[in-house]
């Protein structure tokens, strides 16, 4: 059998415990600095208070540790990592190597999906330099995460869910070559969000304003058991900058999604890596949170429209076509409820996105605050639903975890025995002077109801054993006291006998490379110790201490080309002249084609 793990993101403590209560079994977070989020840091009482509340539950908790550090910042990560690891945590998710050259606790340790992990020698090298789990490029395939799956042993983790860089994770120096903001230090400013001109080489403009580097975001919910049978355990969800909304729903549905897969294996091949059940009092829908489309990406393989060419907002659900348009309501061809209040959205025939806010909602006719102009036939998205909006802000999960209850008789009193559904058990004693019952009817019925009764605790009672030689008279208030002091006892050792996992030990290995360039991301000394220490002869600064000039800045699976319908793999050719240009208030960049690797490249022009 193998563990499956629902990782869900953490913009702040209530993000995480709100990821714990929907049913994450590890939650990920960024401390205070150092993290590929530079706008989501958190205190180290906040971290350490989620590590307790989630730890209840066998929930693990990483910490993102996951940007290039310069030399001045090693002794401050090293400091971080110390705080990190007594707070309690189970893992670092890093991305730079002079992590591994500090001195560092006991603590496991991930590689970041900005190592660019995406061949099986990466993955390898990783495996055997100490990391315990690899975070894989959202840009694989089945075929090829069956490939490094077979070829290693580590622990693989894969995004099933969010928002896509479009670049490989690590290889995009737009941000910082452009504006400073060096996207390895957590500071992107998202030029892949920016809308661009398209140009040939003979200044054509063949497309104007549209956003060509803009990927919808990855939904894989529909390849989950594939992912599984592919070797993933851990099935991450991205957004560590949404709101506690988005991971309420979002990890409501992949939980749900995956305990069925689990539960209808039949063979017995995998189970949940943490504890509880969790009940939902809403039905989650991804449609519903903040969604440029969807997009499998390139799990099966290399297939057009992977990109939101009109906007880089959200556009939510598709609710229906416009049927009439009339002075002050429009009416909708739909079998979906609108509500008032809800925010609706079309792209018009310019190709822009346009909102407006529904004030009155009458069956198909709603009455907007502001008439936008629609047309007969066009698409009407909803990206805020008023009232699921309502349902999320309120209590909208429960998780408890199960427990059976042995009520025992000893010479001078009685025993209560709680027995988890992992099988931890404990056993509280109470002494008591016994005294037969007067009446003897519902004794036994009235200890299993009072042993039954968890209120507000994280557990749920199942069955209540009753052993006692006869009736004995007891107090239901004896009974609650017993109950009581027998669960916080259960709990208090519950949470003492979690044990966290040791970091792997490193062996000998060379990096698949002998000549790191910028691209190896390397920007302080031990960094570049470290790969010297694994057979590398040549180490190049990395782009944020050298920029060098005329390098691309992004690496991207996508290809534009492609996208256009002029892929020469495909027979197709372009009439326009090569090479192309984006350009953006002024800024231009140069695309360069690798039709061998099926790659695009993105660099400035100087």
């Amino acid at each position: 059998m193998r563990k499956i793990e629902l990782l869900a993101p953490a913009k702040n403590l209530a993000c995480g415990i709100a990821a714990v209560d929907h049913g994450a079994d590890a939650v990920y977070i960024g401390a205070s600095q150092f993290g590929a989020r530079a706008a989501a840091g958190n205190s180290m009482e906040d971290i350490a208070v989620l590590v307790a509340y989630a730890h209840r539950f066998r929930v693990k908790v990483f910490v993102a540790l996951n940007t290039v550090l310069t030399d001045e910042q090693l002794l401050p990560a090293e400091k971080l990592i110390w705080d990190i690891y007594h707070a309690g945590a189970d893992a670092l998710i890093i991305q730079d190597m002079g992590i591994l050259k500090l001195n560092l606790p006991p603590i496991v340790l991930h590689a970041s999906t900005q190592t660019d992990n995406r061949t099986v020698q990466k993955v390898k090298f990783l495996q055997d330099v100490g990391i315990s789990r690899a975070v894989l490029a959202r840009e694989l395939s089945l075929n090829q995460i069956k490939e490094i799956s077979s070829r290693t042993s580590v622990e693989l983790e894969a995004f099933v869910h969010g928002s896509l860089c479009v670049s490989y994770s690590g290889q995009c120096y737009m941000s910082e070559a452009m504006c400073g903001r060096s996207a390895n230090r957590g500071e992107c400013a998202q030029y892949c969000r920016l809308p661009y001109q398209l140009y040939d080489n003979d200044g054509n403009m063949l497309v104007r304003s549209k956003h060509l580097l803009s990927l919808k975001d990855l939904d894989l919910s529909a390849h989950l058991e594939e992912l599984m049978e592919a070797g993933i355990t851990s099935f991450k969800i991205e957004g560590r900058l949404k709101d506690v909304e988005y991971v309420k729903n979002i990890t409501a549905y992949y939980r749900k999604k995956l305990d069925l897969i689990i539960n209808n294996s039949g063979r017995e091949k995998y189970f949940r890596a943490s504890a509880g059940t969790t009940t939902f009092f809403f039905e989650p829908n991804p449609e519903k949170s903040f969604r440029r489309s969807s997009t499998d990406y390139f799990l099966q393989g290399r297939h057009h429209g992977i990109i939101q060419p009109e906007t880089p907002k959200s556009l939510g659900e598709p609710i229906g076509t416009v049927s009439f348009v009339g002075n002050y309501h429009v009416e909708l061809k739909t079998e979906i409820p609108v509500h008032n209040g809800d925010g609706l959205c079309f792209i018009n025939a310019q190709g822009d996105l346009v909102g407006f806010r529904v004030n009155k909602a009458e069956n198909k006719r709603i009455f907007p605050f502001e008439m936008p102009r629609l047309e007969l036939g066009t698409l009407v998205y909803r990206n805020q639903d008023h009232e699921f909006d309502k349902i999320l802000k309120g209590k909208t999960a429960e998780r408890k975890i199960k427990t059976a209850v042995n009520f025992s008789e000893t010479t001078d009193g009685f025993t209560i025995e709680i027995i988890d559904e992992a099988g931890f058990k404990v056993e509280t004693g109470f002494p008591y002077k016994k005294e037969p019952a007067r009446k003897t009817e519902g004794i036994e019925e009235n200890i299993i109801s009072q042993l039954s009764k968890t209120g507000n605790t994280i557990f749920e009672t199942g069955d209540v054993n009753v052993d006692i030689e006869q009736p004995w008279f007891f107090p239901s208030s004896v009974l609650n006291d017993w109950r009581r002091l027998s669960f916080e006892k259960f709990e208090e050792q519950l949470v003492a006998s979690y044990i966290r996992e040791l970091p792997v030990q490193s062996v000998a290995a060379d990096y698949p490379e002998k000549r790191l360039s910028y691209l190896g991301n390397v920007t302080n000394k031990l960094s570049e110790q470290f790969y010297y220490e694994h057979g590398v002869t040549e180490a190049m600064p990395g782009f944020e201490v050298k920029a060098e000039k005329g390098v691309p800045l992004m690496f991207t699976k996508h290809c534009i080309k492609y996208e256009m319908g002029w892929c020469p793999k495909e027979g197709n050719k372009s009439t326009a002249s090569e090479p192309l240009f984006l350009e953006n208030n002024g800024q231009k960049f140069r695309l360069s084609f690798d039709c061998v690797k099926c790659e695009m490249q993105i660099s400035k022009c100087e």
